[in-house]
């Protein structure tokens, strides 16, 4: 009689790993941690290890939202988003979510100010991204409210030049937050 095959996932792999010793755990994630750089960043993330954790993640960001294009390079909105949700599963510190979600909103209006990109959907993330900042920063202390604030209104004020609509989004999502926009 064949073996019956086991379905893949996280019950199945679960069921596995509690037959482990210490000693298989350990060499397990040994082995996970060398097969992959990502693996390697987010265990260093979670246990905090190699200093600024943020680092990683903010040069993806700004790797994918303000490429060289000298070098080719493409853009891509979905692996910028990534690394954040990337540090979200590895730590998920509300201040580090808040920095690097400011950070990413700073990198795309930098970008299109440079560049001129006039891409719908680059626009488009960038105000998800904004109004996503604002929402996360709400369990932050008032001082470091205020500083995400005064950073996303620099943002907002360099909108105004991209069109799309842009800046009347940002300026309809800070009436949303309680706040004035000053134009």
């Amino acid at each position: 009689m064949p073996l019956k095959k086991l379905t893949a996932n996280w019950t199945n792999v679960k069921s596995k790993l509690a037959k482990f010793d210490r000693a298989g755990l350990l060499a397990l994630v040994h082995d996970m941690y060398a097969a992959n750089s990502d693996n390697q960043a987010f265990l260093h993330t979670r246990f905090e290890l190699g200093g600024d954790a943020l680092q990683r993640y903010k040069q993806t960001i700004a790797r994918w939202l303000w490429p060289d294009l000298s070098k080719n390079q493409d853009i891509s909105v979905a692996k910028a988003k990534k690394a954040i949700t990337d540090y979200k599963k590895a730590i998920g510190q509300p201040e580090g979510l808040v920095e690097l979600m400011v950070f990413y909103c700073e990198q795309a209006a930098g970008f299109s100010v440079d560049v001129g990109l006039p891409h719908d959907g680059y626009f488009n993330a960038l105000v998800r991204m904004f109004e996503q900042s604002h929402k996360a920063c709400v369990g932050l202390g008032t001082a470091q409210r205020d500083a995400v604030h005064k950073r996303l209104d620099s943002v907002r004020q360099i909108s105004h030049n991209f069109g799309y609509g842009v800046s009347d989004d940002m300026d309809d999502l800070l009436v949303d937050y309680g706040f004035n926009p000053k134009t």
